[in-house]
């Protein structure tokens, strides 16, 4: 398993949990990645998910600086490129953080954590 397969396994089971359907994971172009692309009613949801064991570094939410938002808006766009039939959906970005114990971590959702 690749590092970090496992906390997005983990979100994803927790966005899914929560009525959000997976549309692609690991959706990859030459900007960028985005972990999970999630479709919620009629809205096209971009998640990143990061994992930090502590805050020594700052939070896992702290690490998705400006540069990182991004390239996460240059994935999502080549992904609506790729993807025509999501085109007319309303998009937003969301970040699961998790954080502390790697068997159970504390998880922190954010929806439309930043715009494009």
């Amino acid at each position: 398993m690749r590092r970090g397969e496992r906390w997005e396994r983990h979100a994803e089971a927790r966005l899914v949990a929560q009525g959000m359907q997976c549309v692609a994971r690991n959706h990859c172009c030459r900007g960028g990645e985005i972990d999970l692309v999630m479709l919620a009613h009629d809205s096209l949801v971009f998640v990143e998910v990061r994992y930090r064991r502590g805050q020594r570094f700052g939070s896992a939410l702290e690490s998705i600086d400006a540069r990182k938002q991004q390239r996460l808006i240059r994935a999502a766009q080549d992904f609506l490129v790729r993807h025509p039939e999501y085109a007319n959906h309303a998009c937003r970005f969301d970040v699961v953080a998790l954080h502390g114990d790697a068997k159970h971590p504390q998880c922190d959702w954010i929806a439309g954590a930043f715009s494009a």
